[in-house]
């Protein structure tokens, strides 16, 4: 299987978006166990009452565009990846291109594959650039995760995500050096098309599920480019909660210090199809020149993205071009949980 484009190519611009509400772990057990619960992340974030997957998506891919130094009408394609498209008949990715002036000469498209529907859009991303049919892509991993009140999803299920526009290699502030997936038909989590809450089949969650194939993606890139743990500086999987991740990197050989900048879940939650790609946004705003990176993504069902990628010179020049991921994770109002269930419209009102 080639997993490498004809054509080199990288990213050439990135952006994040995280919303500024945060509901603390701990006011989620005060409510539904009187506290004696103890929550797996200090808080998530939460989207305003006029966010949702399209206007954050908007908000990432602006600052994107700011960061590659491109006109939106030079994107061949839009693309976004979620669980949450604010529609079930209507594409988000139409309503992202509209609003950065990406229309009409470009395609628009919705990807799902739980939360790894936005490293599944950047792959097609590097694909339709690297086989020279555009000059440039946009692919946007965001989420507005939901969980069902009291439910265990409910602690971590945040909001937030990523946009990357992948370019030519000669104005890559990334350069793609390989990427592949690893799937298997594995139920560990779904929602079917009439229900609110996602379910899920906990004793699959982690095993076979998570680990059976975040692992499994990172051995066989490593093997394929002949590389082991070292040769990275750093490295970003799929955050689900603050255990899973620090395990299967644990496993594979990495040093806390490879992960550290990319672990964001303990402050803004899973962000679901923005998980991986939010962390590596962090990554990329604090990476030098000439630092390797590996992201291994997962999604329920399931399945798991990894890319190697390298940094260029450019990196430098860009980064301060937009706002970082840090800037909007310190960018924080703290709600308590009736804010959260008006905001999140958990309440029926007719």
């Amino acid at each position: 299987m080639l997993n490498r484009p004809i054509r080199p190519v990288g990213i050439v611009g990135y952006g994040a978006y995280v919303p500024r509400y945060r509901l603390p772990g701990s006011e989620i057990s005060r409510v539904w166990t009187d506290g004696n619960a103890k929550s797996p992340v200090r808080e998530k974030a939460v989207p305003g009452l006029d966010e949702d997957t399209a206007t954050m998506s908007v908000e990432a891919a602006r600052n994107a565009l700011a960061r590659a130094g491109i006109e939106p009408h030079r994107l061949a394609a839009v693309w976004v990846g979620s669980e949450s498209h604010p529609y079930a008949v209507k594409p988000t990715g139409t309503i992202v291109a509209e609003a950065i002036g990406a229309t009409p000469a470009t395609l628009a498209a919705d990807w799902q594959f739980a939360c790894k529907a936005g490293t599944e859009a950047l792959q097609a991303a590097i694909g339709f650039v690297g086989s020279g049919m555009a000059d440039y892509a946009l692919a946007v991993g965001m989420d507005t995760a939901q969980g069902r009140p009291g439910d265990a999803l409910e602690y971590t299920a945040g909001a937030g995500g990523a946009a990357y526009i992948v370019g030519p290699e000669s104005e890559a502030v990334v350069v793609v050096l390989r990427t592949l997936s690893y799937v298997s038909d594995t139920t560990d989590f779904w929602r079917r098309p009439t229900t609110h809450y996602p379910s899920h089949a906990e004793r699959f969650s982690g095993d076979p599920g998570y680990f059976g194939h975040v692992i499994p993606a990172a051995e066989e890139m490593m093997r394929v480019m002949e590389t082991g743990p070292e040769a990275y500086d750093h490295v970003i999987v799929h955050q689900p909660n603050p255990k899973f991740p620090v395990r299967a990197l644990e496993e594979l050989g990495f040093k806390p210090p490879q992960w550290k900048t990319g672990l964001l879940v303990a402050e803004i939650g899973n962000t679901y199809a923005g998980s991986a790609l939010i962390g590596l946004a962090a990554v990329l705003d604090e990476a030098r020149p000439g630092q390797r990176i590996l992201v291994v993504s997962y999604g329920s069902g399931a399945g798991s993205d990894a890319f190697d990628l390298l940094v260029t010179e450019r990196i430098v020049d860009v980064q301060h071009r937009a706002p970082t991921t840090r800037d909007y994770i310190r960018r924080r109002t703290l709600i308590d949980y009736a804010q959260y269930v008006r905001m999140r419209r958990k309440l029926a009102q007719h």
